[in-house]
Protein backbone atom coordinates (compact mmCIF):
# COMPACT_ATOMS: atom_id res chain seq x y z
CA UNK A 1 0.00 0.00 0.00
CA UNK A 2 1.11 3.58 -0.71
CA UNK A 3 -0.53 6.39 0.99
CA UNK A 4 0.33 10.12 -0.30
CA UNK A 5 -1.72 12.68 2.10
CA UNK A 6 -0.02 16.24 0.76
CA UNK A 7 -3.04 18.10 0.12
CA UNK A 8 -3.22 18.88 -3.31
CA UNK A 9 -4.56 22.51 -4.30
CA UNK A 10 -7.82 22.78 -6.55
CA UNK A 11 -6.98 22.89 -10.24
CA UNK A 12 -8.72 25.59 -11.90
CA UNK A 13 -8.13 28.35 -14.77
CA UNK A 14 -5.25 29.96 -12.47
CA UNK A 15 -5.04 30.15 -8.92
CA UNK A 16 -7.18 32.13 -6.59
CA UNK A 17 -9.49 32.25 -9.67
CA UNK A 18 -13.02 32.90 -8.80
CA UNK A 19 -16.10 32.22 -11.35
CA UNK A 20 -19.21 30.22 -12.00
CA UNK A 21 -17.80 26.50 -12.86
CA UNK A 22 -18.63 24.78 -16.24
CA UNK A 23 -18.05 21.60 -15.23
CA UNK A 24 -21.48 19.92 -14.35
CA UNK A 25 -23.56 22.07 -17.21
CA UNK A 26 -25.27 19.60 -19.46
CA UNK A 27 -23.85 20.74 -23.06
CA UNK A 28 -27.33 22.77 -23.94
CA UNK A 29 -26.89 24.65 -20.20
CA UNK A 30 -23.08 25.46 -21.03
CA UNK A 31 -24.77 26.79 -24.71
CA UNK A 32 -27.44 29.00 -22.84
CA UNK A 33 -24.70 30.16 -20.20
CA UNK A 34 -22.44 31.28 -22.77
CA UNK A 35 -24.77 33.24 -24.78
CA UNK A 36 -26.04 34.81 -22.16
CA UNK A 37 -23.00 36.01 -20.78
CA UNK A 38 -21.10 36.51 -23.27
CA UNK A 39 -23.57 37.98 -25.71
CA UNK A 40 -23.49 35.06 -27.95
CA UNK A 41 -25.59 34.68 -31.26
CA UNK A 42 -27.46 30.84 -30.91
CA UNK A 43 -25.06 29.78 -33.69
CA UNK A 44 -22.07 31.38 -31.95
CA UNK A 45 -22.77 29.92 -28.52
CA UNK A 46 -23.23 26.42 -30.16
CA UNK A 47 -20.24 26.42 -31.52
CA UNK A 48 -18.26 27.76 -28.47
CA UNK A 49 -19.60 25.55 -26.29
CA UNK A 50 -18.62 22.05 -27.96
CA UNK A 51 -15.41 23.39 -28.38
CA UNK A 52 -15.13 23.98 -24.56
CA UNK A 53 -16.87 20.49 -23.91
CA UNK A 54 -14.25 18.83 -25.80
CA UNK A 55 -11.15 20.68 -23.99
CA UNK A 56 -12.74 19.96 -21.06
CA UNK A 57 -13.88 16.01 -21.49
CA UNK A 58 -12.13 14.71 -23.95
CA UNK A 59 -8.81 16.87 -23.55
CA UNK A 60 -9.35 17.31 -20.29
CA UNK A 61 -7.54 20.98 -19.91
CA UNK A 62 -7.67 23.01 -16.69
CA UNK A 63 -6.89 26.30 -17.80
CA UNK A 64 -8.80 28.13 -20.86
CA UNK A 65 -5.10 29.40 -21.81
CA UNK A 66 -4.75 25.83 -23.27
CA UNK A 67 -7.78 26.12 -25.59
CA UNK A 68 -5.41 27.16 -28.78
CA UNK A 69 -8.85 26.76 -31.32
CA UNK A 70 -10.44 29.63 -29.69
CA UNK A 71 -8.98 33.24 -29.94
CA UNK A 72 -6.85 34.52 -27.17
CA UNK A 73 -9.33 37.46 -26.63
CA UNK A 74 -11.87 35.49 -26.09
CA UNK A 75 -10.13 32.84 -23.38
CA UNK A 76 -9.15 36.11 -21.52
CA UNK A 77 -12.87 36.21 -21.18
CA UNK A 78 -13.76 33.11 -20.24
CA UNK A 79 -10.92 32.75 -17.70
CA UNK A 80 -12.39 35.95 -16.21
CA UNK A 81 -15.85 34.35 -15.75
CA UNK A 82 -15.35 30.91 -15.59
CA UNK A 83 -13.81 27.63 -13.35
CA UNK A 84 -12.74 24.91 -14.32
CA UNK A 85 -11.93 23.71 -10.82
CA UNK A 86 -11.34 20.30 -9.96
CA UNK A 87 -12.12 18.73 -6.84
CA UNK A 88 -8.84 18.71 -4.02
CA UNK A 89 -7.29 15.73 -3.65
CA UNK A 90 -6.63 15.60 -0.21
CA UNK A 91 -5.37 11.74 0.06
CA UNK A 92 -4.47 9.50 -2.91
CA UNK A 93 -3.76 5.56 -1.45
CA UNK A 94 -3.06 2.70 -4.04
CA UNK A 95 -3.35 -1.09 -2.69
CA UNK A 96 -1.65 -3.85 -2.93
CA UNK A 97 -3.96 -5.06 -6.04
CA UNK A 98 -3.67 -2.06 -7.82
CA UNK A 99 -6.87 -0.27 -6.38
CA UNK A 100 -6.86 3.25 -5.83
CA UNK A 101 -8.84 4.81 -3.19
CA UNK A 102 -9.43 9.22 -3.54
CA UNK A 103 -10.29 11.38 -0.65
CA UNK A 104 -11.39 14.53 -2.80
CA UNK A 105 -12.80 17.92 -0.72
CA UNK A 106 -15.08 19.86 -2.86
CA UNK A 107 -15.19 23.10 -0.11
CA UNK A 108 -14.92 23.14 3.83
CA UNK A 109 -16.37 19.97 5.35
CA UNK A 110 -17.63 18.52 2.04
CA UNK A 111 -15.51 15.19 1.32
CA UNK A 112 -15.85 11.91 -0.31
CA UNK A 113 -14.26 8.93 -1.12
CA UNK A 114 -14.10 7.51 -4.66
CA UNK A 115 -12.58 4.48 -5.84
CA UNK A 116 -10.93 3.28 -8.95
CA UNK A 117 -10.87 -0.69 -9.73
CA UNK A 118 -8.53 -2.05 -12.60
CA UNK A 119 -9.71 -5.31 -14.24
CA UNK A 120 -13.20 -4.78 -13.44
CA UNK A 121 -16.25 -4.40 -15.96
CA UNK A 122 -14.50 -3.78 -19.53
CA UNK A 123 -10.81 -2.44 -17.87
CA UNK A 124 -11.23 -1.14 -15.01
CA UNK A 125 -14.23 0.47 -12.87
CA UNK A 126 -14.73 3.76 -11.32
CA UNK A 127 -17.11 3.85 -7.87
CA UNK A 128 -18.50 7.01 -7.79
CA UNK A 129 -20.62 8.76 -4.40
CA UNK A 130 -23.75 10.54 -5.01
CA UNK A 131 -23.82 11.90 -1.27
CA UNK A 132 -22.07 13.09 1.35
CA UNK A 133 -22.57 10.37 4.01
CA UNK A 134 -25.62 8.65 4.15
CA UNK A 135 -28.68 8.06 5.56
CA UNK A 136 -30.17 4.44 4.73
CA UNK A 137 -28.04 3.20 7.72
CA UNK A 138 -27.47 -0.29 6.35
CA UNK A 139 -26.24 -2.21 9.70
CA UNK A 140 -23.10 -4.16 7.65
CA UNK A 141 -22.13 -0.89 5.50
CA UNK A 142 -19.44 1.18 7.20
CA UNK A 143 -20.73 4.26 4.86
CA UNK A 144 -24.39 4.52 6.93
CA UNK A 145 -22.51 5.11 10.01
CA UNK A 146 -21.43 8.88 8.95
CA UNK A 147 -24.82 10.59 8.68
CA UNK A 148 -25.54 12.55 5.42
CA UNK A 149 -24.61 15.77 4.85
CA UNK A 150 -25.93 16.71 1.72
CA UNK A 151 -26.21 15.78 -1.76
CA UNK A 152 -23.26 16.10 -4.49
CA UNK A 153 -24.04 18.57 -7.90
CA UNK A 154 -23.89 17.30 -11.01
CA UNK A 155 -20.28 19.04 -11.05
CA UNK A 156 -19.37 17.46 -7.97
CA UNK A 157 -20.19 13.86 -9.38
CA UNK A 158 -18.51 14.20 -12.80
CA UNK A 159 -15.37 15.84 -10.45
CA UNK A 160 -14.27 12.72 -8.97
CA UNK A 161 -14.44 11.20 -12.77
CA UNK A 162 -12.22 13.94 -13.71
CA UNK A 163 -10.28 13.53 -11.08
CA UNK A 164 -9.38 9.60 -11.51
CA UNK A 165 -8.58 10.46 -15.35
CA UNK A 166 -6.05 12.83 -14.19
CA UNK A 167 -4.90 10.42 -11.93
CA UNK A 168 -4.58 7.41 -14.09
CA UNK A 169 -3.41 9.92 -17.08
CA UNK A 170 -6.34 8.83 -19.15
CA UNK A 171 -6.50 11.95 -21.69
CA UNK A 172 -7.47 12.26 -24.34
CA UNK A 173 -11.20 10.64 -23.84
CA UNK A 174 -10.87 9.51 -27.02
CA UNK A 175 -7.53 7.57 -26.84
CA UNK A 176 -7.62 3.64 -27.81
CA UNK A 177 -7.77 1.12 -24.78
CA UNK A 178 -8.94 3.03 -21.67
CA UNK A 179 -8.67 1.94 -18.61
CA UNK A 180 -11.47 4.00 -17.54
CA UNK A 181 -14.40 1.77 -19.02
CA UNK A 182 -16.76 1.78 -16.37
CA UNK A 183 -18.93 3.92 -13.82
CA UNK A 184 -20.47 2.36 -10.89
CA UNK A 185 -22.59 4.56 -8.36
CA UNK A 186 -21.95 2.57 -5.64
CA UNK A 187 -19.85 4.74 -3.49
CA UNK A 188 -21.08 7.03 -0.51
CA UNK A 189 -24.94 7.65 -0.19
CA UNK A 190 -28.30 6.33 -2.36
CA UNK A 191 -28.36 7.75 -5.85
CA UNK A 192 -32.01 7.69 -5.97
CA UNK A 193 -32.82 9.95 -3.33
CA UNK A 194 -30.27 12.37 -5.74
CA UNK A 195 -32.51 11.12 -9.11
CA UNK A 196 -31.84 14.61 -10.89
CA UNK A 197 -27.88 14.92 -10.02
CA UNK A 198 -27.01 11.85 -10.66
CA UNK A 199 -28.83 11.77 -13.94
CA UNK A 200 -27.64 14.96 -15.11
CA UNK A 201 -24.03 13.80 -14.10
CA UNK A 202 -24.91 10.62 -16.91
CA UNK A 203 -25.75 12.94 -18.96
CA UNK A 204 -22.51 14.38 -19.36
CA UNK A 205 -20.52 11.42 -18.52
CA UNK A 206 -22.22 9.49 -21.50
CA UNK A 207 -21.49 12.51 -24.11
CA UNK A 208 -20.17 10.85 -27.14
CA UNK A 209 -18.24 14.33 -27.69
CA UNK A 210 -16.78 14.26 -24.21
CA UNK A 211 -15.69 11.52 -21.47
CA UNK A 212 -18.28 9.11 -23.89
CA UNK A 213 -18.76 6.09 -22.11
CA UNK A 214 -21.73 3.96 -23.11
CA UNK A 215 -25.01 3.85 -20.51
CA UNK A 216 -24.39 0.19 -20.92
CA UNK A 217 -21.30 0.86 -18.74
CA UNK A 218 -22.93 2.77 -16.46
CA UNK A 219 -24.80 1.33 -13.20
CA UNK A 220 -26.45 2.83 -10.34
CA UNK A 221 -27.52 1.13 -7.18
CA UNK A 222 -29.58 1.22 -5.36
CA UNK A 223 -31.05 0.05 -1.70
CA UNK A 224 -34.47 0.03 -2.89
CA UNK A 225 -35.97 3.58 -3.24
CA UNK A 226 -39.08 2.47 -5.40
CA UNK A 227 -40.35 5.28 -6.22
CA UNK A 228 -37.41 6.62 -8.31
CA UNK A 229 -36.60 3.22 -10.18
CA UNK A 230 -38.83 4.10 -13.24
CA UNK A 231 -37.61 7.70 -13.62
CA UNK A 232 -34.14 6.69 -13.19
CA UNK A 233 -34.48 4.10 -16.06
CA UNK A 234 -36.40 6.63 -18.51
CA UNK A 235 -34.20 9.47 -18.23
CA UNK A 236 -30.79 8.03 -18.03
CA UNK A 237 -31.12 4.38 -19.44
CA UNK A 238 -28.63 3.35 -17.01
CA UNK A 239 -28.25 -0.51 -15.82
CA UNK A 240 -29.37 -1.01 -12.79
CA UNK A 241 -27.87 -2.73 -9.00
CA UNK A 242 -29.95 -3.55 -6.49
CA UNK A 243 -28.65 -3.64 -3.04
CA UNK A 244 -30.33 -6.69 -2.00
CA UNK A 245 -28.51 -8.93 0.88
CA UNK A 246 -31.84 -11.02 2.26
CA UNK A 247 -34.98 -13.00 1.35
CA UNK A 248 -37.34 -11.82 3.61
CA UNK A 249 -38.86 -8.93 4.94
CA UNK A 250 -37.87 -9.63 8.57
CA UNK A 251 -34.08 -9.97 7.62
CA UNK A 252 -34.41 -7.20 5.36
CA UNK A 253 -36.19 -4.86 7.30
CA UNK A 254 -33.02 -5.18 10.12
CA UNK A 255 -30.16 -5.04 7.32
CA UNK A 256 -31.53 -2.60 5.37
CA UNK A 257 -34.10 -0.06 6.97
CA UNK A 258 -35.56 0.91 3.64
CA UNK A 259 -37.18 -2.52 3.47
CA UNK A 260 -39.60 -1.58 6.00
CA UNK A 261 -41.14 1.70 3.72
CA UNK A 262 -40.58 -0.63 0.39
CA UNK A 263 -40.91 -3.88 1.21
CA UNK A 264 -39.28 -7.07 -0.95
CA UNK A 265 -42.52 -7.16 -3.25
CA UNK A 266 -42.85 -3.58 -4.08
CA UNK A 267 -39.22 -3.70 -5.04
CA UNK A 268 -39.22 -6.86 -7.46
CA UNK A 269 -42.30 -5.50 -8.96
CA UNK A 270 -40.41 -2.58 -9.61
CA UNK A 271 -37.62 -4.62 -10.72
CA UNK A 272 -40.42 -6.79 -13.14
CA UNK A 273 -40.85 -3.29 -14.77
CA UNK A 274 -37.85 -1.48 -14.70
CA UNK A 275 -37.25 0.29 -18.13
CA UNK A 276 -35.11 -1.66 -21.32
CA UNK A 277 -34.89 -4.81 -18.08
CA UNK A 278 -34.18 -7.85 -20.54
CA UNK A 279 -31.41 -10.85 -21.10
CA UNK A 280 -29.19 -8.28 -22.25
CA UNK A 281 -29.32 -5.95 -20.15
CA UNK A 282 -30.09 -7.88 -16.71
CA UNK A 283 -30.70 -6.68 -13.27
CA UNK A 284 -27.17 -7.22 -11.33
CA UNK A 285 -28.24 -7.93 -7.29
CA UNK A 286 -26.26 -7.65 -4.62
CA UNK A 287 -25.97 -9.89 -1.83
CA UNK A 288 -23.35 -9.25 0.74
CA UNK A 289 -22.50 -12.69 2.68
CA UNK A 290 -22.81 -12.49 6.41
CA UNK A 291 -21.67 -15.59 8.25
CA UNK A 292 -24.39 -17.27 9.93
CA UNK A 293 -27.34 -14.18 8.95
CA UNK A 294 -28.10 -14.61 5.21
CA UNK A 295 -25.99 -17.33 3.72
CA UNK A 296 -27.52 -20.43 4.76
CA UNK A 297 -28.43 -22.74 1.42
CA UNK A 298 -32.29 -22.82 2.06
CA UNK A 299 -31.73 -18.55 1.72
CA UNK A 300 -29.95 -19.55 -1.87
CA UNK A 301 -33.16 -21.40 -2.64
CA UNK A 302 -35.60 -18.44 -1.85
CA UNK A 303 -33.53 -16.54 -3.81
CA UNK A 304 -33.68 -18.54 -6.80
CA UNK A 305 -37.77 -17.78 -6.10
CA UNK A 306 -37.18 -14.60 -5.21
CA UNK A 307 -35.88 -13.34 -8.42
CA UNK A 308 -38.03 -15.38 -10.98
CA UNK A 309 -39.14 -13.71 -14.24
CA UNK A 310 -36.88 -11.21 -13.60
CA UNK A 311 -33.16 -10.90 -16.04
CA UNK A 312 -30.67 -10.67 -13.30
CA UNK A 313 -27.42 -11.72 -12.36
CA UNK A 314 -26.31 -12.28 -8.55
CA UNK A 315 -23.13 -10.49 -7.30
CA UNK A 316 -22.05 -12.50 -4.16
CA UNK A 317 -19.94 -10.33 -1.78
CA UNK A 318 -17.94 -11.30 0.25
CA UNK A 319 -18.41 -9.40 3.81
CA UNK A 320 -15.51 -6.81 3.77
CA UNK A 321 -14.84 -5.73 7.38
CA UNK A 322 -14.55 -2.63 9.32
CA UNK A 323 -14.14 -1.47 13.01
CA UNK A 324 -16.71 -2.51 14.99
CA UNK A 325 -18.79 -4.38 12.49
CA UNK A 326 -21.31 -6.89 14.06
CA UNK A 327 -20.66 -9.46 11.41
CA UNK A 328 -18.00 -11.92 10.13
CA UNK A 329 -17.52 -12.58 6.42
CA UNK A 330 -19.50 -16.41 5.44
CA UNK A 331 -17.07 -19.15 5.18
CA UNK A 332 -15.28 -19.37 1.67
CA UNK A 333 -16.92 -23.07 1.17
CA UNK A 334 -20.42 -21.53 2.29
CA UNK A 335 -20.05 -18.56 0.01
CA UNK A 336 -19.45 -21.60 -3.10
CA UNK A 337 -22.15 -23.77 -2.38
CA UNK A 338 -24.26 -20.97 -2.42
CA UNK A 339 -23.28 -19.55 -5.22
CA UNK A 340 -23.45 -23.46 -6.94
CA UNK A 341 -27.33 -23.32 -6.22
CA UNK A 342 -28.11 -20.12 -7.54
CA UNK A 343 -26.00 -20.99 -11.04
CA UNK A 344 -27.88 -24.56 -10.92
CA UNK A 345 -30.84 -22.41 -11.73
CA UNK A 346 -29.39 -20.44 -14.34
CA UNK A 347 -28.21 -17.67 -12.87
CA UNK A 348 -25.06 -16.19 -13.25
CA UNK A 349 -23.53 -15.25 -9.97
CA UNK A 350 -19.98 -14.78 -9.95
CA UNK A 351 -18.42 -13.74 -6.37
CA UNK A 352 -17.20 -10.99 -6.13
CA UNK A 353 -13.43 -11.31 -5.35
CA UNK A 354 -12.35 -7.99 -2.98
CA UNK A 355 -10.68 -5.37 -3.68
CA UNK A 356 -8.44 -2.78 -1.74
CA UNK A 357 -9.01 -4.39 1.45
CA UNK A 358 -5.64 -3.12 2.75
CA UNK A 359 -7.05 0.48 2.21
CA UNK A 360 -10.30 0.57 3.51
CA UNK A 361 -11.71 0.77 0.00
CA UNK A 362 -13.69 -2.68 -0.18
CA UNK A 363 -17.31 -2.61 -1.14
CA UNK A 364 -19.38 -1.20 2.06
CA UNK A 365 -15.96 0.37 3.51
CA UNK A 366 -15.91 3.92 2.32
CA UNK A 367 -16.59 6.62 4.58
CA UNK A 368 -15.38 10.06 5.39
CA UNK A 369 -14.51 12.81 8.03
CA UNK A 370 -16.55 15.28 6.17
CA UNK A 371 -19.24 16.77 9.01
CA UNK A 372 -22.40 18.93 8.62
CA UNK A 373 -20.60 22.61 9.33
CA UNK A 374 -23.46 25.43 9.79
CA UNK A 375 -23.34 28.13 6.90
CA UNK A 376 -22.59 30.74 9.32
CA UNK A 377 -19.25 28.80 10.05
CA UNK A 378 -18.56 28.28 6.59
CA UNK A 379 -18.86 32.32 5.78
CA UNK A 380 -16.94 33.10 8.80
CA UNK A 381 -14.02 30.75 7.50
CA UNK A 382 -14.28 32.36 4.52
CA UNK A 383 -14.02 35.72 5.49
CA UNK A 384 -10.73 34.47 7.66
CA UNK A 385 -8.74 33.01 4.30
CA UNK A 386 -9.36 36.62 2.64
Amino acid sequence: MSIDQKPSKPLGNKEGAIGSALIGLTRAEMRTRLGEDLGLSPAQAKMRSNQIWQWIYNFGVTDFAAMTNIAKEMRAKLSALYTLARPQMVERQVSKDGTRKYLLRFAPGIEVEAVFIPGVGRKGALCVSSQVGCTLNCTFCHTGTQNLVRNLTPAEIVGQVLACKDDIEEWPSSKVDRDLSNIVFMGMGEPLYNTQNVAKAIEIIADDEGIALSRRRITVSTSGVVSQMQALGETTQAMLAISLHATNDALRDELVPINRKHNLAELMEACRTYPGASNARRITFEYVMLKGVNDSLREARDLVRLLKGIPAKINLIPFNPWEGAPYQCSDWSQIEAFADIINRAGYSSPIRTPRGRDIAAACGQLKSDSVKIRASQLRKEKLGQE
